[in-house]
């Protein structure tokens, strides 16, 4: 019997079509096998398509369960994907504000849908944030070569250690904008790398950012899951916010910290990323990550 089921491809982290992270949808998965989930995704050739279904049964203390595929492989989180996902059901439905819990394989998440007349903001909030030791110097100078980069490039405040809410990252911290945007990693090297580490992605970022309202540029690099760059990066972003607290690299008197990372512009893609961390005893506690997206196209697929 086919199958029909309804796609999104939606850009997320912009108003703008064709710019921010754009992801693939799937609002109706529910009777899709995992093959025909990683085909979809595979055929899509977004960074990662979310894929969102109803709980199996009634009595599930979650609204819908979402699993998220890039074009190789089936990986446990994504920040656009989550923000597209939400996004295009609340187009679908014509949502008013409200807060759905989805199921995912890092656990039950709140997602916040801000009503604005007839378009959506969207908050979520991400897994449980965790921050590894620092890389020895060794290790350190070995990610930093597979970069592009040098230990001069880095900025001294910054650990290069694996931060995550879910989808880890290895945070670099640099000087220089100009090397930021000029970077022209080995990818080959960071796929092995990341085999060695258990660490798929390497989110570069600087605070030399030019502009007031923006404290970070990045880019974010993951060849092991077949993403060479990923434009905007909810899972990035979030996790530098815990990262930012713990290190005691940016300070703050109130209970929550709040920035804007910028990301995409070396490959034509910009994206704004607001990042929200509550902080509970001088830890990083709850990170939220807010964005704007915008729908490119929505149509039906036969299987």
């Amino acid at each position: 019997m086919m199958k029909k089921v309804i796609v999104y491809q939606i850009d997320s982290f912009t108003k703008e079509k064709f710019k921010g992270n754009p992801a693939g949808v799937v609002l109706n998965a529910e009777n899709m096998t995992t093959e025909e989930m990683q085909l979809i995704a595979r055929e899509l050739n977004n960074s990662e398509t979310a894929f969102v279904f109803r709980p199996h049964h009634p009595e599930e203390n979650f609204d819908y369960h979402v699993r998220y595929f890039t074009p190789t492989t089936e990986v446990p989180s994504c920040g656009h994907a989550t923000i597209a996902a939400l996004y295009a059901k609340a187009q679908e439905d014509q949502l008013d504000s409200c807060t759905i819990r989805i199921h995912t394989p890092i656990g039950i998440l709140p997602i916040h849908i801000e009503r604005n007349d007839d378009d959506y903001l969207i908050t979520m909030t991400q897994g449980r944030f965790e921050l590894s030791p620092s890389f020895d110097p060794l290790m350190t100078q070995r990610i930093l070569l597979a970069l592009g980069l040098t230990m001069d490039d880095l900025d001294e405040k910054c650990p290069v250690q694996i931060a995550s809410t879910g989808h880890s990252k290895v945070m670099v911290g640099i000087k220089s904008n100009m090397t930021l945007q000029h970077l022209t990693p080995d990818l080959n090297t960071l796929a092995k790398l990341s085999k060695e580490i258990g660490c798929n992605g390497y989110f570069v970022f600087t605070f030399e950012t030019g502009e007031k309202e923006i404290l970070t540029n990045g880019r974010m690099f993951a060849p092991a899951i077949g993403i060479a760059e990923d434009p905007v990066t909810g899972n990035a972003n979030g996790p530098l916010g815990g990262y930012l607290i713990q290190n005691k690299i940016k300070e703050t008197s109130d209970a929550i910290f709040e920035f804007t990372g910028k990301q995409g512009e070396a490959i034509n893609r910009i994206g704004k990323v607001k990042v929200q961390v509550s902080i509970q005893d001088s830890q990083p506690h709850i990170i939220r990550i807010t964005g704007n997206a915008v729908s490119v196209f929505r149509t039906t697929m036969d299987l």
